[in-house]
């Protein structure tokens, strides 16, 4: 095929149209053939040797570069299940490895890798690295080669070539060029991690489409620990190419991938597939018609397709008899079924786009609710706090859903890793930042409505709040400098931007009311004063920096309230830059921004 289906290829969404794809791209028979070309090159006396070694071959082809891994000896059982345990993230980081540290994140805070897969990666680094700088530019941060680079490896060299791909993954620069990432394919190869590590790669949205790994009918490596341990822990990620001889099928469903893998491999039927048998079946199934009926594994399932799903494993591989349908068959599918009909309702149920549109006709009912407040002579916080409406139970139910969309995308951004967390934190920090400085304020006024409420900061703020704040002051960071006249001139219909500004002031109405209570302590009093100057101070700065929405001097404002309860209990003496700009009503002047 031409590149143009490397360039289909690279934008491919579900792995159902994958299937079809590869086997019609050639992808799968270059790579086979690069694998083989590596094997054939291998010293004699590297065959007979008891120790692992890992090597690799670059192959240039017209419409993709490739790089072949392969071990030698030959990768048997016993190689692979000798190194069949575990390595933590943290052990990694103690052994002076870190390398793949960049998976971690708050959300995500460990992973582990097949112990016998990273000791090789770390053995041959030196090697590894020289052959990552051939290919890679380190101060672009883009790949060197002008075609699709596919990466690929049989058995162990597999796993190699899955942890080459992610290391070079982390060192591309931020693309949403999907074919400048190089595109991973496995043949054989044993699952490399756990569920942090598939947790880590399958929330990065472009990483895990980098990922096709092939895994032949009854071949043993695929689903080894899974199949020889009573407890697995190992998980599998990215898209799984299931094949015979009879046909193909792909799943992206990590739960699907384990059950099929589990359900091919018995102790009977487990073979050891090198890559010449895999070659044969890529052969196989180019010179077969490859009918699109045929691809329907993964999709959503409902009662009427059972018949078409049997077909779909006896394309792979399944030997079907009226008796195992309703045995073994029937319970792999009836599991099958509900899963996916589950997930089914679980997509529709959280629809991105319908959800997206709900936010903003929230936003827009909350935007319209502040200017109708406003006309009424009242701020939306104080209204909200209040209820001095009808219309202000109603806020309630547009806050409630805004906040959990909110809660859940900060959750769910958290947990990815670092690059891409970075990147959709960028594209999403308006959204986020004008969400956080109209609704937070709703919350605030619930929370002080009731009557002894204090220390929001602590008792009653959201971990989201604290997040996209933190995420805002980092980006604008570097644009921070003295507020400029398109500012000024629109500050009459800003959103007040610290979203706990209210919060500031209900303290400091708390602070006025322990100065006027004569059973306040010395100390209370004390301690109220030194808070009511920092409030000063800090409304001050605000102003300054036209950073405050107008209407906190309405009449009805809980700042007005603060500041005719401050006047009754400061002294005639007190002099402060706030205090003379409330008593001069310079507030009129900042509403005009002139100030």
């Amino acid at each position: 095929m031409s590149i143009s289906v490397c360039d289909t290829f690279s934008r491919f969404i579900s792995g159902l149209d994958l299937a079809d794809l590869v086997v019609n791209a050639d992808l799968l028979q270059l790579s086979c053939d690069a694998i083989e070309d590596l094997h054939a090159e291998t010293n004699p006396h590297q065959q007979l040797s008891s120790t692992l070694s890992v090597r690799h071959k670059l192959v240039q082809q017209s419409n993709c570069t490739i790089i072949a891994f392969a071990t030698s000896p030959l990768c048997t059982k016993d190689h692979i299940l000798q190194g069949g345990d575990l390595v933590s993230s943290s052990t990694l980081e103690e052994q002076k490895f870190p390398l793949f540290d960049f998976l971690r994140s708050k959300g995500n805070p460990s992973f582990s890798i097949l112990r016998v897969a990273i000791n090789l990666f770390e053995v041959y680094f030196q090697e590894l690295s020289q052959l990552k700088d051939q290919i890679h530019d380190s101060t672009t941060e883009e790949l060197l080669v002008n075609s699709r680079l596919i990466v690929t490896g049989h058995s162990l060299g597999g796993t190699i070539a899955s942890l080459f791909t992610l290391w070079l993954l982390d060192n591309i620069k931020n693309t949403t060029r999907r074919n400048q990432l190089p595109f991973c394919i496995t043949f054989g190869s044993p699952l490399i991690g756990d569920q942090g590590l598939q947790r880590a790669i399958s929330e990065h949205s472009q990483w895990n489409s980098c990922f096709l790994h092939v895994a032949a009918f009854k071949d043993l490596s695929p689903g080894i620990f899974i199949t020889s341990q009573p407890n697995p822990q190992y998980m599998p990620f990215g898209t799984y190419f299931f094949c015979s001889e009879l046909g193909c099928n792909c799943v992206e469903d990590p739960e699907v991938v384990s059950w099929l893998l589990k359900s091919t491999i018995t102790p009977v039927s487990a073979e050891e597939m090198g890559i010449d048998d895999y070659s044969g079946i890529v052969k196989h199934l180019k010179s077969r018609l490859i009918m699109k009926d045929n691809s329907q594994l993964g999709q959503p399932v409902t009662p009427s397709l059972r018949p078409e799903m049997i077909l779909q494993l006896k394309a792979i591989g399944f030997e079907i008899t009226a008796q195992q349908q309703n045995n073994i068959i029937n319970d792999l599918i009836s599991e099958w079924e509900r899963h996916e009909n589950r997930k089914a309702q679980q997509m529709k149920a959280i629809d991105p786009n319908e959800k997206l549109n709900i936010v903003k006709i929230r936003m827009a009912n909350l935007e319209w609710y502040k200017k109708d407040c406003k006309a009424k002579g009242v701020g939306y916080y104080d209204s909200y706090k209040n209820l001095y409406f009808t219309r202000d139970g109603e806020v309630t139910k547009h806050k409630k859903v805004l906040f959990d969309y909110w809660k859940k995308f900060v959750e769910d951004l958290e947990r990815k890793p670092q690059k891409e967390g970075a990147f959709m934190r960028e594209t999403w920090l308006f959204a986020g930042t004008n969400y956080r400085r109209m609704v937070e304020p709703l919350d605030i006024a619930q929370y002080y409505r009731q009557t002894g409420k204090r220390d929001y900061l602590t008792y009653g703020r959201s971990r989201h709040y604290i997040l996209l704040e933190q995420w805002q002051k980092e980006q604008t960071e570097k644009l921070a400098g003295p507020p400029n006249d398109k500012k000024k001139q629109s500050v009459a219909g800003i959103l007040t931007e610290d979203s706990c500004f209210w919060m500031n002031v209900e303290e400091a109405l708390i602070s006025c009311k322990l100065l006027k209570d004569e059973t306040s302590s010395t100390s209370e009093k004390q301690s109220a004063r030194e808070s009511l100057n920092t409030f000063e101070q800090y409304v001050m700065d605000q102003l300054n920096n036209y950073a405050v929405s107008p209407e906190i001097f309405l009449e009805k404002s809980s700042f007005t309230k603060w500041w005719k309860d401050f006047q009754e209990i400061i002294e005639t003496s007190h002099n402060s830059p706030l205090t003379d700009f409330m008593k001069n009503r310079r507030y009129r002047q900042y509403e005009r921004g002139q100030f």
